[in-house]
């Protein structure tokens, strides 16, 4: 488990941040898409998901994130074949739990294009939404974070921060 005092870094290797105006678990708490959207917020979520043996969804959510992304046919064929093995096919070793999910055959991976696995990343998006989300916010692992943020916050380290930051401001 992540304690209080462990830095996160985003995926280029930076500190990941959650100064933001609603930051951290108070922006967690709005939403799942904001949650996703934060590094250290997605860290959180899937050791939540590991707990619950269903870390599997936000992988492929993110798989199929990447995959919207991917230039070139080749590199779709490749990314979309693996994505099918890893979370679809019925011999996959992360196997996701969608309907429909026996009516994507492998020839389908012949001719991939970006929102092919639109529909079921919904599915799971949705599933973790109305499910593992809501769960997430009352676990100790995100009640844990929240209370770190607040004590560093509180912090006299943080307070003195604020008040040179408005001295600057309001001269």
């Amino acid at each position: 488990m992540l304690g209080c005092m462990e830095k996160i870094n985003d995926s280029e290797g930076h500190p990941s941040s959650s100064h933001q105006t609603l930051k951290g678990t108070s922006k967690w708490a709005t939403s799942l898409e904001n949650l996703l959207e934060d590094p250290e917020g997605v860290k959180r979520f899937r050791e939540f998901l590991k707990k619950e043996f269903s870390e599997e969804n936000v992988l492929f959510w993110l798989a199929c994130e990447e995959f919207k992304k991917t230039q070139g046919k080749k590199q779709m064929q490749e990314k979309a074949k693996e994505i099918y093995m890893t979370f679809l096919s019925s011999k996959a070793s992360s196997q996701v739990n969608v309907e429909g999910q026996s009516r994507l055959s492998e020839t389908i991976l012949e001719t991939p294009h970006p929102l092919m696995f639109q529909k079921l990343q919904d599915q799971i998006f949705n599933l973790m939404k109305y499910d593992s989300y809501s769960r997430f916010l009352k676990s100790d692992i995100f009640l844990n974070h929240q209370k770190c943020e607040e004590q560093e916050e509180n912090s006299p380290e943080a307070q003195t921060a604020a008040k040179r930051a408005s001295r600057i401001y309001n001269t």
